[in-house]
């Protein structure tokens, strides 16, 4: 019997150590995972330049439609096409010879008409010594004053048509009224030309200066004014840094361009307002009809700088996940001022020196709590710069 009693004291301890073991290891199996170790991005503050891109069309500094004046025959054709041509070089000649004899009738009607002035003269001088002596009426002498006039009208006139006679003779030789490039021609020597076809002889294109027109929306252009210093809207235009142009292969154009000129108006279906800047185009590389993008430099002196991917969108808004000193996130709103391809820049939301986390946020929520892995700021923009 004591024996016995042992035996279940033996059994009945085994099984109470065997319960606490299970009971350790089911209590171990149920126990939270660790936080996740993420990345942490202390935010700082740093000088930064980030552009605006717009898409723009050119045009150069003044597109002439070449066209005659004058109808007739096109008789010769003294440039080619795409030809540089300068100010009063002759384009085209159109056949004179009908205004050639235009212009010799006008003349031989102005030579009838100063003799008929002569003329008149005569007579007025021969009856004026006569009325004096009662020889003959006044009335003769009256008559032939005004004979006199008309005369002098008559020679007027005709000096009028020898005039636009002589202009008719100098359209036929077309001239170029300003330098710059030649387009296509589409006459040829031969073609019957008037002043009402609808197609010019060819365009004139002088692109020592290239204009880039590009449209600001309304919001862009409310930026632009609260940006740059200035009473008047000329006066922040003076106050713009230069811009750049990338041309249609992604290079940037060699010359700066300078804003000009703000169209005096929204337009009412776009809900944007034209603008201009200009380009010095001394070797003649961008031409009329080239294609591109204006990009305008914006200065941040200091600005609070973030990487990307360290951001999630809701709703329209922007968010970061911020670390508070007991390693919990919180989902923060921030507002974007400008960007980089890699950065952000925050005008609104982050202070200086505020940790958020850099990678990994797509497994977070509020107040979950992470083990900060600290990374350097430093070392990242010199990795990306901005």
């Amino acid at each position: 019997m004591k024996i016995f009693g042992k035996t279940r004291i033996v059994v009945l301890i085994a099984s109470i150590i065997l319960l606490q073991n299970c009971t350790k290891a089911a209590e171990g199996s149920n126990a939270a995972p660790p936080p996740p170790q993420l990345p942490v991005y202390t935010v700082i503050t740093s000088p930064a330049t980030v552009y605006q891109e717009f898409p723009t069309a050119l045009e150069g500094k003044n597109n002439v439609e070449i066209r005659s004046q004058v109808d007739g025959y096109l008789d010769r054709i003294y440039v080619e096409e795409g030809a540089y041509v300068r100010a009063g070089q002759p384009l085209f000649k159109i056949d004179s010879r009908s205004y050639g004899e235009q212009m010799n009738m006008a003349t031989a009607n102005l030579q009838v008409a100063n003799a008929n002035i002569q003329k008149a003269k005569v007579e007025v001088d021969r009856l004026e010594p006569l009325v004096a002596a009662k020889v003959v009426s006044e009335v003769q002498l009256r008559t032939a004053k005004a004979n006199y006039a008309a005369a002098v009208a008559a020679a007027s006139q005709a000096r009028a048509s020898v005039g636009s006679a002589k202009i008719n003779v100098g359209f036929t030789t077309i001239t170029a009224p300003v330098s710059g490039y030649i387009g296509r021609i589409p006459y040829k020597k031969g073609s019957l030309i008037s002043r009402t076809d609808p197609n010019p002889l060819t365009l004139l294109s002088d692109i020592s200066e290239i204009y880039a027109y590009f449209s600001l929306s309304e919001l862009d252009f409310i930026a632009f004014q609260n940006k740059y210093p200035g009473a008047t809207l000329n006066e922040k235009l003076k106050n713009m840094l230069l811009v750049d142009l990338v041309i249609a292969d992604n290079s940037i154009y060699t010359e700066k361009g300078r804003m000009s000129i703000v169209d005096g108006q929204f337009d009412k279906t776009t809900g944007a307002i034209s603008v201009r800047a200009i380009f010095p185009n001394p070797n003649g590389i961008l031409r009329t009809g080239n294609t591109g993008r204006v990009r305008m430099p914006q200065l941040f002196d200091k600005t609070l700088v973030i990487p990307q991917e360290s951001t999630y969108e809701i709703q329209d808004k922007t968010y970061v996940y911020v670390v508070g000193k007991d390693k919990k996130v919180t989902g923060k709103p921030v507002k974007i001022s400008g960007k980089t391809d890699s950065y952000y820049f925050i005008s609104e939301g982050l202070s200086k020196g505020d940790k958020i986390v850099y990678t990994g946020i797509g497994v977070l929520k509020d107040g979950v709590a992470i083990q900060p892995k600290t990374i350097s700021s430093d070392s990242l923009l010199k990795a990306r710069p901005l």
